[in-house]
């Protein structure tokens, strides 16, 4: 028998795209839990519209039509697609976090509804609570 997952990981947005294209901008910790096929790593369909937003104000630039992207990551990362529920909406708007964004406030509830640990280096989330966190420190 296997041994169960030590870490259920939400990747953060930036923390995705990162681990894809700019991997040393991952911390030792960080790139550990990702290299770790112990661990369990999901993604939150709130992070593929989040990078469809930045592609469109030109915040993150992709080397190929960014519906592609997504699709052919997708398809190589084994990441497990986090549910987006009625649960998971109701605590972005319950949880007690000092951002306003409506993504992180989306990652920050699908890690307190799923149990997960959010990894992320936005500090706003770092510093929050009601959730699990593992810091890009």
């Amino acid at each position: 028998m296997g041994s169960a997952p030590r870490l259920k990981l939400l990747l953060d947005t930036h923390i995705w795209l990162w681990s894809v294209l700019s991997p040393t901008r991952l911390s030792p910790r960080v790139t550990s839990a990702l290299e770790d096929q112990a661990n369990e790593f999901w993604l939150s369909p709130i992070s593929t519209w989040e990078l469809l937003i930045l592609v469109e104000k030109k915040r993150v630039v992709l080397e190929k039509d960014p519906v592609r992207w997504i699709r052919d990551v997708l398809r190589a990362v084994p990441l497990r697609e986090a549910p987006l529920t009625h649960e998971v909406a109701i605590q972005s708007r319950l949880l007690p976090l000092s951002t306003h964004d409506p993504a992180d406030r989306f990652l920050a509830a699908t890690a307190k509804v799923y149990g997960f640990t959010l990894v992320t280096a936005d500090e706003k989330l770092i510093a929050s609570n009601g959730f699990s966190v593992l810091a890009n420190r």
